[in-house]
């Protein structure tokens, strides 16, 4: 497969079919840096050398209802995470600035749980208000599955963006979670863009699913129209129903991130969760199909120190979006 020449089909308005796309992913080894190479000519036509960085705050732990088998914050889970319930607005905006000092783009405001309660949900809100008239950062908060009326609220605060990953692909979605559906997790979604807050949506590679299901994903998130889309790479935790999964290696990561690229190819594609496990030394390279990443910890696990990360893009002569110029949706 010339993958250069279907780059620059793409940029020209071509549909990857499920043969192109499965050569993506199928790519020789040798193959792997003709690849990213021409993964980047898509990325450098919408973005240039801008990386976009992001950070979470997990403002409520653990506690969770739901059954989601990659999560050691599930109530099936009993991996030792610390828990504790919603964080109040003075510790928010006090991460926040922590965030802000990192050159962060984006803050991310994620707590456990189906959905928010009122109380947590005002608890947001109030911090985000603050948060927009001091720190003038972009916020995303990440709270389960809502209600019209609650995105309503979000948009008024001054939410710019809302989480809500489909986390793997239809045929696939009962295999890790029972306590909801797939049409639960794009129904939100749909919510969140009604209400002029631009969706965030994204998967969650490794966690038994075949490439059929990772092609899929990559379709649905086009098709949902997400504006940016993260990639997570399983970290399995012990504790968990998907604990000691190991199907991932960081040049089968580097291919799906290309193909998340060639597939929606003017979106935020960012590297989150698991990339420090899986992508190891070529984390790097993952940054020329992806113009995105998070800084500092995850929900329950640790990241890479954000000076690391920093010295990383300084390396590959890459530089920190300051401004984003992504769509919000009115």
């Amino acid at each position: 497969m010339n993958f250069q020449e279907l780059a620059l089909d793409v940029l020209k308005g071509h549909e990857l079919t499920d043969s192109e796309a499965m050569g993506i992913l199928n790519c020789p080894d040798e193959e792997l840096l003709s690849l990213l190479y021409s993964a980047y000519k898509i990325r450098h036509h919408h973005y240039g050398n801008h990386v976009k960085l992001n950070m979470i705050i997990n403002t409520k732990s653990g506690l969770c209802p739901e059954n989601c088998g990659y999560c050691s914050q599930s109530s099936i889970s009993t991996a030792p995470i610390e828990k504790y319930r919603m964080m109040d607005k003075e510790t928010i905006i006090q991460a926040a600035k922590q965030a802000h000092q990192l050159n962060v783009g984006t803050y991310c405001i994620v707590a456990s749980g189906r959905g928010p309660s009122n109380r947590e949900l005002n608890e947001v809100v109030s911090a985000v208000k603050e948060i927009k008239d001091t720190y003038k950062m972009k916020v995303c908060a990440c709270l389960g599955l809502l209600k019209p009326e609650q995105a309503e609220q979000l948009k008024e605060a001054g939410v710019d963006r809302y989480n809500h990953n489909i986390n793997t692909s239809e045929n696939h979605h009962e295999s890790i979670t029972t306590s909801h559906t797939y049409r639960d997790r794009v129904n939100t979604v749909q919510i969140i863009k009604e209400a002029g807050i631009s969706p965030c949506s994204g998967v969650i590679i490794g966690m038994k699913e075949t490439q059929e299901d990772v092609i899929t994903m990559a379709r649905s998130l086009k098709a949902l129209d997400a504006d940016s889309i993260p990639v997570n790479f399983l970290h399995a935790i012990d504790g968990t129903p998907l604990e000691g999964t190991d199907e991932l290696n960081p040049r089968y990561c580097l291919k799906v991130l290309c193909l998340m690229r060639y597939i929606n190819p003017s979106k935020e594609i960012r590297i989150s969760g698991g990339r420090e496990v899986n992508l190891r030394s070529l984390q790097p390279l993952g940054l020329y199909p992806a113009n995105s990443i998070f800084v500092g910890d995850y929900l329950t696990t640790a990241g890479q120190e954000s000076t690391a990360d920093h010295q990383m893009l300084k390396d590959l002569g890459f530089k920190i979006d300051f401004v984003s110029g992504e769509p919000v949706r009115s």
